[in-house]
């Protein structure tokens, strides 16, 4: 455990906190938070859209905890400007996780292979398993019965996401990710 802490992805990264990336990040949080409430399809438990992107964007270009921040940033202030439900903090942290996942997968490399991984630890391990539980105890409703109907979720945002981000990663321009960081 201990020389994993080590490892360069895990380490605080030197990032210039200057007005660029200040106003990057904001940026990011806006288009979040838009993506997320106005351009989503959500029913009582299942939300499909692409919040994902500006995580990734942030992921790719300033790294895992900045893309966590971006995310869950972007659910606190979504969830207190136009909240869908009852505000619950377990989301914001599997929003947090999900942009240091994508961070850790995607900020060196954008292989097929990590791209694919960053996708299904966020598919199955955090949305699927992580806000099945925080929907199982916010409504007290049976996780099987709501995990049964969430795969469904998950089976349309896997390829979804894994067309989109590596779409992403090729368009944008490694010259302006070099003058950010």
């Amino acid at each position: 455990m201990w020389r994993l802490a080590q490892r360069e992805d895990f380490k605080m990264q030197k990032m210039k906190w200057n007005t660029e990336a200040i106003v990057l990040l904001g940026v990011l949080i806006s288009t979040e938070v838009v993506l997320s409430r106005f351009f989503s399809i959500s029913a009582w438990n299942i939300k499909i859209g692409f919040s994902f992107l500006p995580v990734v964007v942030a992921a790719l270009l300033l790294g895992p905890l900045q893309a966590g921040i971006v995310a869950a940033l972007g659910d606190l202030i979504g969830a207190l400007l136009f909240p869908i439900g009852a505000y619950f903090p377990g989301f914001t942290l599997t929003a947090f996780l999900s942009g240091i996942v994508f961070g850790l997968f995607l900020r060196k490399s954008q292989s097929m292979t990590r791209v694919i991984g960053a996708v299904a630890v966020n598919q199955l391990v955090l949305s699927l398993l992580l806000n099945t539980l925080w929907i199982s105890v916010m409504y007290h409703s049976p996780f099987s019965a709501l995990l049964v109907v969430r795969i469904v979720q998950c089976a349309i945002l896997i390829p979804i996401q894994i067309i989109m981000i590596r779409l992403m990663s090729k368009a944008l321009n490694h010259d302006w990710k070099k003058a950010i960081v």
